[in-house]
């Protein structure tokens, strides 16, 4: 959607970055596939190794710059002649280096043989699944018990909650769209708050700025030795801290790629809070420095994954069942899903292109599966 209203490089223009599928052929110098293994390819299909950011795996922060799926610029010599513009996983083949190229755990087709079908819900996690796998283990909700915000319910906040809720923590949707709250609870969020609910938002910001996070945070007074216990029971403070606590934010996602105050999302985060920009908006954005210096409050950008991080996402998914809700579709309703998209759309689905439909949606006949094309594309 990004690439087709603002970002495009050039023209033709095929994408697909969330990627599944299976090897149907290595080179001379390949180690770690072979032909049959189910892999998934994301974002990235080369960089240039040698980097700081390339020699610690996260090779989406390049300093010579990353090679993407599609709209990129070969320039290694690893991902096709250089100086060509790269085309993604909307096609019925592709090439790409083994270190993009991850290996799906054996059972990701099932006890049938490999179809787009069993494949479809591994797609979507090599770019909204890394997206927010990645900042959520970076700061600390792995270990549990932390309180996230989500920001966003589409493709990326769907996936945010899964992956939080599945860590733990106790988790906060945040939309512009009251009609996802059923479909947010489902997936795991305990709380949804509207955000175009301007005086329930300005409630909640004034309950946290008034936050005492636990009993162990009252104040000791200068009549009291500072090891004494502290009788908070039935004060004025204790409840606050009972209604505030369910404010606070330790991590929020901010998931949405349009313009938006991220300053209420800011006042909402508890001290020491890290709100984490993953949408892409080419806007800029405001921010008290005061609502940070007084709080040691962090506002930071994240960009999907590297290998590593990839590689942990992909385990944690499949080890714990946790995996996007997928509607497969065929190549001829590929433009029928982008309308949907961008009309805001409410289906909490990732649709996931069956690329064995392309050749004969491209002929205009009816859709169908092929005998030798089994790879799926999120869309």
């Amino acid at each position: 959607m990004h690439f087709v209203k603002e970002l495009a490089a050039s023209y033709p223009l095929t994408p697909g970055h969330e990627i599944a599928g299976v090897v149907t052929k290595v080179g001379r110098n390949v180690t770690k596939l072979r032909v049959g293994d189910s892999v998934a390819v994301g974002c990235m299909v080369d960089s240039c190794f040698g980097c700081r950011p390339c020699r610690s795996f996260e090779e989406q922060y390049c300093v010579n710059g990353a090679v993407w799926t599609y709209g990129g610029e070969t320039k290694y010599g690893r991902a096709g002649p250089d100086g060509a513009f790269t085309h993604g996983g909307y096609s019925d083949a592709l090439v790409a280096n083994q270190r993009f190229c991850f290996k799906l755990p054996s059972d990701a087709h099932g006890d049938e043989p490999k179809t787009n079908a069993s494949l479809a819900k591994y797609a979507p996690l090599l770019c909204a699944g890394v997206t927010t796998f990645d900042p959520l283990v970076r700061y600390g909700c792995v270990a549990g018990n932390k309180r996230v915000g989500v920001c966003g319910f589409g493709g990326l906040g769907m996936m945010g909650v899964k992956l939080a809720s599945s860590m733990h923590c106790d988790v906060v949707v945040l939309s512009t769209s009251p009609q996802k709250k059923d479909s947010a609870l489902t997936m795991g969020a305990s709380d949804f708050w509207v955000t175009t609910d301007a005086k329930a938002m300005a409630e909640l910001a004034e309950l946290a700025k008034a936050r005492i996070a636990a009993k162990e945070d009252f104040p000791v007074h200068g009549w009291q030795h500072p090891d004494a216990p502290r009788d908070s029971s039935g004060s004025a403070s204790q409840k606050n801290d009972d209604a505030s606590d369910r404010v606070c934010l330790d991590v929020i996602l901010d998931t949405v790629s349009a313009p938006h105050d991220i300053s209420a999302l800011v006042d909402l985060l508890a001290p020491d809070g890290t709100l984490v920009l993953l949408g892409l908006d080419t806007h800029p954005i405001s921010v008290s420095q005061n609502s940070l210096v007084f709080s040691r409050k962090v506002v930071r950008g994240s960009l999907i994954a590297g290998t590593k991080s990839t590689e942990a996402c992909l385990e944690w998914c499949a080890s714990r069942d946790v995996f996007p809700e997928v509607r497969i579709i065929g190549a001829d309703e590929a433009a029928d899903a982008l309308k949907a998209l961008d009309k805001k759309n409410d289906a909490p689905v990732r649709y996931v292109i069956d690329c064995a439909t392309i050749s004969q949606a491209a002929k205009g006949t009816a859709k169908g599966t092929t005998k030798t094309a089994k790879r799926s594309a999120a869309a």
